[in-house]
């Protein structure tokens, strides 16, 4: 079914899409630079240092233990130090190793990013089950970890 206009009311609907299609346009740059300007900026890297399973603290051990045959991300502090612990739960062999890829701080959050690197070809013909696991300590901030 076609409708038609006569030119007067014609002129007027194309105004009309003419200032939609502008409106629409406003709105989407202004959406876009709010999300730009909500972009994470790096304002520095953190130093760190990756623990041994002797210098996690007694109370952080005890809930990695509990929550390590899942893969986990949680911060544990003791007010002076801040613990990030990563784990990717039950995998099938031994000889994972996680590299930390990144750790950096913004304006509104801590964020660390790590890799889990699959055992060498040698390794691989160990079949003992493992659970690999991270904890990286930092000094204490109150912003809110990103785990990316």
């Amino acid at each position: 079914m076609k409708i038609f206009l006569s030119g007067a009311k014609e002129k007027k609907y194309r105004r009309r899409g003419v200032l939609c299609g502008i409106l629409a346009a406003w709105v989407l740059l202004a959406g876009g630079c709010t999300f730009l300007s909500q972009e994470k900026i790096k304002l520095r890297d953190l130093d760190f240092t990756v623990l041994s399973e002797e210098k996690i603290p007694e109370q952080l051990s005890a809930i990695i233990e509990e929550k390590k045959e899942s893969a986990f991300q949680i911060t544990y502090t003791d007010n002076a130090n801040l613990y990030i612990c990563i784990g990717y739960g039950k995998q099938e062999t031994g000889g994972y190793s996680i590299a930390v890829d990144e750790l950096y701080l913004t304006d509104t959050n801590i964020c660390v990013s790590t890799t889990l690197l699959g055992p060498e070809a040698s390794e691989k013909s160990n079949k003992t089950p493992s659970h690999p696991y991270i904890v990286i300590k930092t000094e204490f901030l109150e912003q809110t970890v990103t785990f990316e």
